[in-house]
């Protein structure tokens, strides 16, 4: 197995922009990044506000930073393959600085359709090895309690998340047809 060698050190005597500009690009270069999260790694390695703020503002004049892009993809990505709700999104985001009007605006990609599906999504994987004809009242009311709250805790909003488990645990067993 090749080992991949460290990163060169940054010449702390080199021109701030110089070294702002090595950080952004290779902060970039693991993936896309919001202006909040560059500019705290910038401040993390003692880069002079007004350098930070020149690369940041010139690598957002160029694209390589949007905010509004970032937040679009992270709510696909993250709603599809996470199968989150828009409550955790929301608050994912902002922990990244994204702004809350860039928030809501990738929020809206997302339909109610489409967040009752993530969550049946869920549900109906947590509920694949059980037999619902078999519960009892007990343990309905049991696996009611636990998936709530497992999408409760995904992002997914408590009547919402009430409704599809009742719906996925009434529902017959359509494997006999």
């Amino acid at each position: 197995m090749e080992t991949v060698p460290p990163a060169p050190e940054l010449d702390r005597d080199a021109d701030p922009e110089s070294v702002a500009r090595t950080i952004v690009l290779r902060q970039l270069s693991a993936g896309p990044r919001t202006r909040h999260q560059l500019a705290t790694k910038l401040k993390d390695r003692d880069v002079p506000e007004t350098a930070a703020t020149a690369v940041l503002d010139r690598f957002e004049e160029l694209r390589l930073i949007n905010d509004a892009e970032f937040a679009d993809l992270w709510v696909r990505s993250r709603a599809e393959n996470r199968h989150l709700g828009s409550a955790t999104l929301r608050r994912e985001l902002r922990e990244k600085g994204v702004a809350d009007h860039l928030i809501e605006s990738a929020l809206q990609q997302l339909s109610a359709d489409d967040e009752r599906e993530s969550a049946r999504h869920l549900v109906a994987r947590k509920l694949a090895r059980v037999d619902r004809a078999s519960l009892d009242r007990t343990e309905k009311d049991k696996h009611t309690r636990r998936l709530v709250a497992m999408l409760v805790r995904k992002g997914h909003s408590p009547g919402a998340a009430f409704a599809v488990v009742a719906e996925e645990l009434n529902r017959e067993d359509e494997s006999w047809d």
